[in-house]
């Protein structure tokens, strides 16, 4: 008998869309597999959206209805802010099944930086993403796992992942994890993954997922910062054709880690591994799991999740999200950001490691019944028409990634992308940093066909779920290229200047800040409120401050400008590094550029560009450099072109693609010997080769 994996011992097999016998699921090294493919969605059961609302974008009749005066998009969003009790309330109380009713919508204190929402309703996490659907649609596909190797795609029913987050949150509760515990996650992006999210918040235990990229050591410091005592992994990863040593790492980590008690091990490749004293087999103590858990009981403001996310400067920070805030917003934002319809096949490829992989692979989707994607492989493996292969085969309808994986495709050939079929996309979305707009124009012209709206997303780990984007909004209302654009619903954008007071006007740039409060913002810095405080709220005391610049326009459109940190003062002038990017991206021949600051005797800083080129240049570099400060001093001004222009094989990047600006800021001020640890980034090599590159520079 062939092993199996602790997801096809927790499933029975998956039915046929609209009835009819179970197939048969073959399993081989730990992975399930179904020899024909199944529907996506049972649609039959599903009621075709009709694509009729003469006032938002997408339909929000439990406003609508109880406020029948509100007759634009505008007036709603008013509403919004100026009732969020009545708004978020009535949302809360549709789109959430709780346990115990709530009596207080919000309760906040500004001068402590608290905020609370529903505070005295209780309700459980896994029961709103799971239960409520497999009791209404048992039978509707709730994850598709698109395997490293395409053509390996598996499908879990609601039913069926029901059945597993049940028997994992049983084998963590039966092994001494309780309620308030925090448990660190360290795996591939797959059903294990969503399970054991899910059974966290099953059994009210606190989830910590750490990108399973990162080194040991970076595991290691934020289970210490967690307390954390349980870790879940798998023995091996896949991801572009590679294996990465899953177990290897967290062995090394808990080295380090005197309050880990124990170590679940599930499979994923079927690879021998070393088995201490510390570590369980999940799939072994799976099999033998009850499907019947009940749910405990939480409180609305009780944690649901920690994630780490990386500062400008000093250690990580421990996000902190609480339960029923952050799972109405996440929700509400997937569905009115991205015009969610029942029945749709939503394709979010980010990793669950990340705050996007969060809310909009895992908890926005499932909350509102979706089936959604499981993306473990890379934009590139095997071929760059990797993404459009996808779409092609799941009848995907909307697909959301980040502009660092446009701008990597944007060097192949328009025919990795026309070779695939692409009719099902509906919606496009971007996410993580500013879109310029060559990679708009690519993403909207060519994989759109000019027929899907493309969402450009603002929003952070702090905030919870999408802040600024051009839906939701009047019916049919413009989306313009390389900007969010629009509010979400509850969110009041501000600009302040360096006075510290809002800017009213239109047509001006400041600080991105934030006037309202909304459900999804995160609550503190685990373990240093101080923290929070010092970084998004007394910067500009009564706002939230998020760190990033903005343009707000004639029409009072936003563009994020970039990060403040990444201002550079060039002879007086404030210049956003955003905005040179953008003017340079516009040149045919260039795929990505990263410009920074660096010291200059004459202008205070000067500007400096490390760009990569397309695979196929017809041009020098020398006549692209020419090009380019013609670009640049046309479209921004003559202080704004950059001094230097250095061709890169590649950017130091995160890997959640992440450009590593303080490393290139140190190369560019010629102090390659303080750029630290890089040995966390995708291709640590790169480095290398940009300061040699950089020595090779003429000395002027």
């Amino acid at each position: 008998m062939p092993s199996t994996s602790v997801i096809r011992l927790l499933s029975k097999a998956l039915q046929q869309a609209g009835g009819g016998a179970p197939r048969r699921l073959y399993c081989t090294k730990g992975f399930f597999k179904s020899p024909h493919r199944a529907a996506t969605t049972s649609s039959a059961t599903s009621p075709k959206f009709d694509g009729t609302s003469d006032i938002t974008s997408t339909p929000i009749p439990e406003i609508t209805d109880a406020y029948p005066d509100l007759l634009t998009h505008r007036s709603i969003h008013q509403f919004s802010l100026e009732q969020p009790d009545e708004f978020w309330g009535r949302l809360a109380k549709s789109r959430l099944e709780w346990q115990e009713e709530f009596s207080t919508v919000t309760d906040h204190d500004f001068k402590n930086s608290h905020f609370r929402w529903f505070p005295e309703g209780k309700l459980n996490v896994s029961v709103n993403c799971v239960d409520r659907h497999a009791r209404r649609h048992p039978d509707r596909v709730a994850l598709i796992w698109e395997k490293d190797e395409p053509g390996q795609q598996e499908y879990v029913t609601y039913k069926q992942l029901q059945d597993d987050v049940c028997r994992v949150a049983n084998v963590l509760r039966d092994s001494g994890v309780k309620k308030g515990d925090r448990v660190a996650l360290y795996l591939p992006v797959s059903p294990l993954a969503v399970a054991s999210m899910l059974a966290c918040t099953r059994i009210g235990a606190i989830h910590s997922v750490v990108f399973a990229g990162f080194s040991a050591e970076a595991l290691a410091s934020r289970i210490k910062d967690a307390g954390a005592e349980t870790v879940i992994t798998a023995d091996q990863a896949v991801r572009g054709g590679k294996v990465i040593e899953l177990k290897k790492v967290v062995d090394e980590a808990v080295a380090k880690c005197s309050s880990i008690k124990r170590v679940f091990v599930g499979m994923r490749t079927g690879a021998k591994v070393n088995m201490g004293p510390k570590d369980i087999s999940l799939d072994e103590a799976a099999s033998r799991a009850s499907t019947q858990c009940s749910p405990s009981v939480q409180g609305a403001e009780d944690l649901l999740f920690l994630l780490y996310t990386s500062g400008s400067t000093g250690s990580p920070k421990g996000v902190v999200h609480s339960t029923a805030g952050y799972l109405l917003y996440a929700a509400v934002t997937h569905k009115h950001a991205f015009d969610y319809r029942d029945g749709d096949v939503f394709g979010c490829v980010a990793d669950i490691g990340w705050i996007t992989g969060h809310s909009y692979v895992v908890y926005g989707p499932l909350a509102n019944g979706a089936t959604t994607v499981l993306f473990e492989s890379t934009p590139t493996y095997p071929n760059p028409g990797r993404y459009w292969d996808t779409v092609s085969r799941l009848g995907i309808t909307h697909f959301y990634c980040a502009p660092t994986a446009l701008r990597l495709l944007l060097r192949y050939e328009d025919e990795w992308v026309q070779r695939y079929d692409r009719s099902s996309l509906r919606v496009l979305g971007s996410v993580g940093e500013p879109l310029n707009h060559e990679a708009w124009h690519w993403f909207n012209d060519l994989v759109g066909e000019k027929r899907c709206d493309l969402v450009d997303t603002w929003w952070q780990t702090e905030t919870g779920g999408i802040m600024l984007s051009p839906r939701p909004s009047s019916p049919g209302a413009p989306i313009l290229p390389g900007m969010p654009m629009r509010p979400m619903f509850g969110m009041r954008p501000v600009l302040c200047g360096t006075d510290g007071k809002e800017i009213p006007e239109n047509g001006v740039d400041g600080a991105l800040c934030v006037g309202s409060v909304w459900p999804g913002i995160a609550r503190t810095v685990y373990g240093d409120h101080k923290r929070y405080i010092d970084t998004y709220m007394a910067p500009y005391p009564g706002y939230y401050f998020s760190g990033d610049g903005a343009h707000r326009d004639k029409d009072g459109h936003y563009h994020i400008t970039g990060r403040m940190d990444d201002v550079i003062n060039v002879t007086g002038h404030r210049l956003g590094t955003a905005e040179v990017e953008d003017a340079i991206t516009e040149h045919e021949e260039v795929a990505e550029v990263a410009v920074v600051g660096y010291p200059h005797d004459v202008k205070g800083e000067g500007v400096f560009a490390f760009m990569v080129l397309k695979e196929e240049t017809h041009s020098t570099n020398e006549e692209i450099t020419a090009d380019l400060k013609k670009l640049v001093r046309s479209q921004i001004a003559g202080y704004a072109v950059p001094d230097v222009f250095l061709v890169c094989s590649g950017l130091p990047k995160t890997r959640s693609g992440k450009i590593m600006r303080r490393i290139l800021r140190k190369i560019a001020s010629g102090k390659p010997e303080e750029l630290g640890d890089i040995s966390t980034l995708a291709d640590p090599s790169v480095v290398e080769a940009i300061v040699n590159a950089h020595a090779a520079l003429p000395k002027k």
